[in-house]
């Protein structure tokens, strides 16, 4: 269970043609009309804004969804998406990074390979993509699923031509889970750094991967500093307390600042191997006898001391409740700190989730889904990084599936992706996937990207970094 590191839609069924600018209903399959219209055309769609971009078109959209894909008459809500168009003869990614969506163009890595359009989703109950009054119990991955397959179907009938889906972490279990549902909407799916907790009881993979990650010297700093902070407990909540007057900060979930700062605090070398390289930031890491403001704000820099805030918890609220309900999480809890632990037990989804929003887990949902994936995926490819806490449980493929990857990169955080596999794995990877959107090489020329880098799109998307899938 990680939290934030800070670092780093339909308004309604359209009708006639002046509400969707000028679109009619007729319009959205007819060719030689103009994309927009087209888009509008579709029942549920309405539009946000359209922004410019070099050599596409960037329109921020609403699309109606029912609540209750189960029961559609029973209320909608407005889901947003974007889309980054280049062409409707292009293959189409469909992109989720399992939470919010970005408002600004970007390109994925498998867009920027096949030369693509690009469809992105925001997850249902995402601020603003949730139904109001919040019914969490419509809050599971079939029902996520679904939000995309419908996406899927809408536009389908302008983009014909082949359809991958991906994510990054929870976006690349968000991939994962909508194949199992829809296995027969997308031609492809590429999964990134997507943890696969198959028994939310069983967390020992996590503890053998902190006993082994990076060199014998990284990590004997990483965890000596990180136990000087819990002895100097005192000074740091005081800081907290502090800070938290100033910005106007509140604990009523973690219960007090004390355990605002050990949720934080306990969770600073799984933050740095989240998110650093050893090569460059281990001898970074402040020793444990620098001063109190120099560990400060190094853990502040790594963990962010608002991720133990309701502030810092609240705005992701919808995936704490998926992790206490059906995703599980890694309840890790670094045995090096038990002499200075105080709160044992206290990082778990249940802290993080309003207490009036009711929890249950299902075990069986992530079952189906490893079952599933072990036995049955094709044109699936799942990127792991090395050094990446996420990927100590990672997805397995077996017998019964069909042209089914799972590839690790050397040395990579939870940044992994094709790009930094090794030579021989980057080229199988992107053969595939290039196969699957029908954008493969001529006869005899060597698998490679179709685009060049673009500062603008390809850049990393700058936010708060998250100790979270």
């Amino acid at each position: 269970m990680r939290r934030t590191l800070r670092w780093t839609l339909s308004l309604a069924v359209l009708i006639g043609t002046a509400s969707a600018g000028g679109a009619s209903a007729g319009t959205a399959t007819a060719a030689g009309t103009d994309i927009k219209d087209r888009i509008l055309a579709i029942k549920g769609m309405s539009f946000i804004e359209e922004k410019k971009v070099d050599g596409y078109r960037f329109f921020l959209l609403n699309y109606e969804q029912p609540v209750d894909h189960r029961n559609p008459e029973k209320g909608t809500f407005k889901q947003r998406i974007s889309l980054l168009h280049k062409a409707e003869d292009r293959p189409n990614i469909f992109f989720t990074s399992g939470y919010d969506l970005n408002p600004e163009p970007r390109r994925s890595e498998p867009t920027q390979m096949t030369d693509g359009n690009q469809v992105s989703m925001e997850y249902r109950f995402f601020t603003p993509s949730r139904p109001d009054p919040a019914d969490w119990s419509k809050l599971d991955i079939w029902q996520a699923a679904s939000d995309q397959h419908r996406i899927f179907k809408a536009l389908n009938k302008i983009y014909g031509e082949r359809w991958i889906s991906t994510g990054g972490s929870k976006g690349g279990m968000t991939a994962t889970y909508y194949r199992r549902f829809y296995p027969k909407d997308m031609d492809g799916t590429v999964a990134y750094v997507a943890p696969n907790d198959v028994n939310n009881d069983e967390d020992s993979a996590y503890y053998d991967f902190f006993e082994k990650v990076g060199s014998d010297k990284c990590r004997d700093r990483l965890n000596a500093t990180q136990h000087e902070i819990f002895e100097r407990r005192g000074e740091m909540v005081k800081r907290l307390k502090k800070l938290a007057k100033e910005e106007g900060w509140t604990f009523k979930l973690a219960g007090s600042a004390d355990k605002a700062f050990e949720l934080v605090a306990q969770d600073l070398v799984w933050g740095f191997w989240q998110y650093q390289l050893e090569e460059e930031a281990c001898d970074k890491v402040p020793s444990e006898k620098a001063k109190t403001q120099e560990l400060w704000d190094w853990a502040n820099e790594t963990g962010g001391w608002e991720a133990g805030a309701d502030q810092g918890m609240l705005p992701y609220t919808p995936y704490y409740f998926q992790a206490g309900t059906q995703m599980g999480s890694p309840d890790y809890e670094s045995p090096l700190l038990d002499d200075v632990r105080k709160y044992p037990g206290l990082n778990k989804p249940r802290t993080y989730v309003p207490r009036d929003i009711p929890m249950k887990f299902d075990s069986k949902a992530m079952k189906d889904i490893d079952k599933w994936v072990r036995g049955h995926a094709s044109q699936m490819l799942f990127v792991n990084g090395q050094n990446d806490p996420w990927s100590a449980e990672p997805f397995s493929v077996g017998k019964g599936t069909k042209d089914a990857h799972v590839f690790t990169a050397p040395g990579a955080n939870h940044g992994a992706n094709i790009a930094g596999l090794s030579a021989k794995d980057k080229k199988a990877a992107t053969a595939a996937l290039l196969k699957w959107a029908d954008a493969e090489p001529a006869k005899g020329a060597q698998p490679k990207r179709l685009t060049k880098y673009d500062g603008d799109l390809d850049r990393p998307v700058e936010q708060e970094r998250m100790l979270r899938p």
